[in-house]
């Protein structure tokens, strides 16, 4: 019994040691953190994270910053700038969009939540009004920029990280509007052609967009000063040799946010701009995610050794003996290996496209994003469907349908009470760098429970021929969890191989599609699904070398990428 459990202790212990170094770095000099919601001006409710310094109180408030996110991302997407600007005396206030965790959706609505965090801010006796900067990322800079629409006077300066003013969705900018602006724009930018009308980020400095901004009628020079700070004209670009979602995780794009509000803002605390100490909550929250999985794991053993779940285990292991039912082998197992890995990764964009232009956000599909990865694992779970019919035949188990949903859910429950735990004692989510995952609130949860089936009938087709083809307790630990790995991942390495290589080489991403519009975006989005589709291995692999069947495995992987999509993406749509 202390055996079976031994593997859910070791995730308790990578939980509570990653949760207490996030911890500790969040909150170190004296930093305190409070997870808060506030009124917008339309009545709705707006989430947030507010990072005070011990030198901000109402006898010395202290300069603040809005800090916002980006599209499909969350308030804590921003902790590496919200961080680094509380250890320099700013008060932050980073912000859940609208639709976006838990501010209320839908997405777009309301200047993108910006107008309402602003007035938020400003709003704190602790916050030296005339002080005030904000920074956004990606569609978080068209939130800040609509706070600067809306109020034209309460800030001072800004830094749009990967981000633009103008079309689709900000007011153009000039030489003298917005105020005093930093811009951080990568040589290697999925969005250059919506953000700055270039066809190459590095390219970036041709754009007419830009020279009018800058008030030039030429080239900019990434590094020089344009305009006047005093004046509130002052412009600098900078060009880091990087993608736009290392942006979030990258200590030059948060060195050159921090250089900017040092000159442009009176009354932090100054230290050197390469003093940052913020990756070590990436690390820590990445020891929480990976023990999350480890529990995971460990809480569906443990529970086997409950009568309820006894039928469960396979008999052949209590006599000591290991059966090892037919996988493909030779031909069949290349050709099936390699159908398992090319058939998700090439119907990946199609199926994206197909589902942007026909599945819209609605009040019963309330997620574009997650609609658009329902429809992907539609498409794939018919086709593997109509290649069942290939994959070697296996003896089934009866009467184990019940209790495989109970433990599935009951393993769920467990590790969603450990990020409840984890959430109020650390102020913190299970992530690293984009990937996250969140706790859902009750209008997500209503939403989990739509899109809860056809993800898990997905995962019940394409695990239970997975184990069908590569699955057999005659093969070594090792190279079965490895198999089934990359038959699930390979795919997607190889598309990002080609889409990262052709921009590193040639400036821009290869486009696949007629409509380019699709390409960047789901490009970010497959980044995700190589550690998802990872950890739905394991858990498949685990899950069935103590059962003999794919059921338990599959159940709990529809619950979990559920709860990861629905929680960590955009709600368009009022539900």
């Amino acid at each position: 019994m202390r055996r079976r459990w031994s593997l859910a202790i070791a995730g308790v212990i990578l939980v509570l040691a990653g949760g207490v170094l996030a911890y500790l770095t969040q909150t170190a000099g004296g930093i305190r953190i409070e997870d808060i919601r506030f009124k917008g001006a339309k009545g709705n409710t707006m989430s947030a994270l507010l990072y005070i310094p011990p030198n901000a109180t109402a006898q010395t408030p202290a300069p603040g910053i809005l800090a916002v996110h980006g599209y499909i991302n969350s308030r804590e997407t921003q902790d590496g700038f919200a961080i680094e600007f509380a250890r320099r005396g700013y008060v932050v206030l980073a912000i859940d969009q609208t639709g976006h965790g838990y501010s209320d959706p839908p997405a777009f609505a309301n200047g993108f939540g910006g107008p309402d965090g602003l007035a938020h801010l400003r709003s704190l006796d602790f916050v030296d009004k005339n002080n005030i900067g904000m920074e956004g990322h990606s569609m978080g800079g068209w939130t800040i920029l609509a706070a600067a629409t809306a109020m034209p006077n309460d800030y001072k300066s800004m830094v749009l990280e990967g981000s633009s003013t103008g079309k689709p969705f900000a007011a153009e900018g000039t030489a003298s509007w917005p105020k005093n602006v930093a811009l951080v724009f990568a040589q290697y930018e999925e969005f250059s052609n919506l953000m700055w009308g270039v066809e190459r980020a590095r390219d970036v400095t041709q754009s007419p967009k830009l020279w009018a901004l800058f008030g030039t009628q030429g080239p900019v020079v990434p590094g020089k000063v344009y305009g006047d700070i005093a004046q509130g004209t002052a412009r600098v670009l900078y060009t880091p040799a990087m993608t736009h979602p290392a942006e979030h995780i990258s200590p030059k794009a948060i060195g050159y946010s921090l250089d900017w509000f040092a000159r442009t803002l009176q009354g932090g605390t100054p230290k050197p701009s390469d003093d940052q100490i913020w990756y070590r909550k990436e690390i820590g929250t990445l020891i929480a995610l990976i023990g999350f999985v480890v529990l995971l794991l460990g809480v569906f053993d443990g529970l086997l050794e409950a009568p309820l779940f006894s039928h469960l285990r396979l008999p052949e292991i209590a006599d000591g003996s290991v059966p090892a039912p037919p996988a493909a082998s030779g031909g069949h197992w290349t050709a099936a290996f390699l159908l398992t890995a090319a058939i998700p990764a090439l119907t990946y964009y199609p199926a994206f496209a197909l589902a942007g232009t026909f599945v819209k956000p609605s009040a019963y599909l309330p997620q574009g994003i997650t609609n658009q990865i329902m429809i992907w694992a539609i498409i794939n779970g018919l086709i593997t469907l109509a290649l069942m019919p290939f994959a070697p035949k296996r003896a089934s188990r009866g009467g184990i349908v019940v209790p495989s949903i109970l433990i599935a859910i009951a393993t769920i429950i467990v590790g969603y009470a450990a990020l409840w735990l984890a959430d109020l004692a650390f102020k913190i989510d299970f992530r690293f760098w984009i990937v996250a995952l969140k706790l859902m609130n009750a209008n997500q949860f209503l939403i989990f429970l739509i899109y809860l089936l056809p993800f898990t009938a997905f995962f019940a087709i394409a695990l239970h021929v997975l184990h069908r083809n590569f699955s057999t307790l005659g093969a070594g630990r090792a190279t079965l969890y490895l198999t089934n790995v990359l038959a699930l991942t390979l795919g997607f390495i190889a598309l990002l191989v080609l889409q990262y290589g052709t921009l590193f080489l040639s400036g821009k991403l290869f486009n696949p599609l007629p409509d380019p519009g699709f390409v960047p975006l789901s490009t970010i989005v497959a980044i995700q699904f190589l550690p998802l589709l990872a950890i739905c291995a394991v858990i498949a692999t685990f899950t069935w070398r103590r059962t003999g069947s794919s059921l338990p495995g599959a159940l709990i992987c529809g619950l979990f990428v559920t709860w990861y999509v629905v929680a960590g993406t955009a709600t368009q749509a009022a539900f």
